[in-house]
């Protein structure tokens, strides 16, 4: 496809937006940033895009930023896990899907690319990777940012058969590396780990891929995936174990040896989350994480390979960047 025509990206001072950005520049899309007034843009720094102020549940912001665009990349998302208005995390995650992909139809833009997650997919019993042709249904989404994942990405399928929207699904799976912000629900485990402050870890296993994978994983849905498809944006399947121990030896420190059972947790987090709910700083301990845990969080990324010729970097570069990042950034101590 000819890169030329201009790009609508939301989410762009995020982790994997901010990394999006960046793809998109260096295949040739002039970019156009949708950005909140409130958030920071630290990871624009330096960056020649054109940016509008606004947010993706009002309506008359998106119109105004989607009017001269050819392409929409729509990466905006509230990734928590736990928050003090649960229903926050859904009014972002579908209400402002449901405003960006009606403004999508309404422009008449050529291909829109939705940024979904492997929160939408069903893992499989027996352990092995997941992959596209297993959905989750929305009663069986654990916590309130996956069923809003789920939701919206349901929300854009029925677009796409109803009013021919021509979107492109990808999921990526857990990203790490460089610029991450706030930090992530992933982030948050590097930055205590590589700090020395988790002394035990349960028993589960999540895919990791680099952000910058996933960033190119956009553009390339974006130029080559089929309207209606989804691909998962994923990289190696690798145990907590295996991911704390290779913190550990990143900084010089002792792995953690300790394997927790989930039992006497529950009641740590659950407290957690009521000091939560009184200081509103995100718990590090919550129930819905403990309940993901029960799971091997394993995904093959082979459709993604196939079709969109996508490729991630080991895993082991996409810590080791975020560790430096973190300890650039002063997250470390």
């Amino acid at each position: 496809m000819d890169p030329a025509g201009r790009v609508l990206l939301t989410g762009a001072t995020g982790f994997v937006g901010s990394a999006i950005v960046r793809a998109l520049i260096a295949a040739g899309y002039p970019v156009r940033a949708l950005v909140r007034v409130t958030s920071p843009r630290g990871n624009l720094a330096g960056l020649e895009i054109e940016t509008i102020e606004g947010d993706i549940r009002d309506a008359n912001a998106i119109a105004r930023a989607m009017s001269g665009v050819r392409f929409v990349v729509h990466a905006a998302a509230d990734y928590r896990l736990w928050a003090r208005d649960p229903e926050a995390i859904v009014r972002t995650n579908v209400e402002g899907t449901r405003t960006v992909m009606g403004a999508a139809l309404a422009a008449g833009v050529e291909r829109v690319v939705y940024t979904s997650s492997v929160a939408t997919l069903a893992l499989r019993s027996d352990g092995q990777p997941a992959d596209e042709t297993m959905p989750l249904a929305e009663t069986e989404a654990v916590g309130t940012y996956k069923r809003s994942k789920v939701i919206a990405e349901r929300l854009v399928e029925k677009m796409i058969l109803r009013d021919a929207l021509p979107a492109i699904i990808v999921n990526p799976s857990t990203p790490i590396g460089p610029r991450d912000i706030r930090p992530t629900p992933t982030g948050r485990i590097i930055v205590a780990a590589a700090c020395g402050r988790m002394p035990g870890f349960v028993d589960t296993g999540l895919n990791l891929v680099h952000v910058d994978d996933v960033a190119a994983g956009h553009v390339a849905a974006l130029a080559h995936g089929k309207i209606g498809e989804r691909y998962i944006l994923g990289g190696e399947n690798v145990l907590l174990a295996d991911m704390l121990r290779d913190i550990a030896r990143l900084v010089g420190r002792r792995p953690p040896r300790f394997k927790l059972p989930r039992a006497p947790l529950y009641p740590l987090a659950a407290t957690a989350e009521m000091v939560a709910a009184l200081t509103g700083r995100e718990p590090f301990l919550t129930l819905d994480g403990l309940r993901m845990s029960r799971q091997l969080m394993y995904f093959s990324n082979a459709k993604a390979v196939r079709v969109l010729h996508f490729r991630a970097r080991p895993y082991a570069e996409g810590l080791r960047d975020a560790v430096d990042w973190f300890l650039g950034a002063g997250y470390l101590r």
